[in-house]
């Protein structure tokens, strides 16, 4: 942590609160997230293990290219 900070020429406890206000924010916007789940839910808006597995499939084929566009940049 101190060399970060040496790095960004701030101190540790600069550091120490931007890493706890990014982690409450993640976890804010978790709570959300699930609560929207959760909502959905009690609407009857479920997604059925079928179009889960497509959709994980797709962001398995959705790789590669991403990667090879990545390398590309680089």
């Amino acid at each position: 942590m101190d060399l970060i900070a040496k790095a960004m020429d701030r101190d540790r406890s600069y550091l120490l609160n931007e890493a706890v206000e990014s982690y409450l924010a993640e976890q804010k916007r978790f709570a959300a997230m699930v609560e929207e789940g959760l909502e959905a839910s009690r609407k009857g808006e479920l997604i059925d293990d079928e179009e889960v597995g497509a959709m994980i499939d797709s962001w398995v084929r959705e790789k590669p290219a991403h990667r090879k566009v990545a390398q590309e940049k680089a």
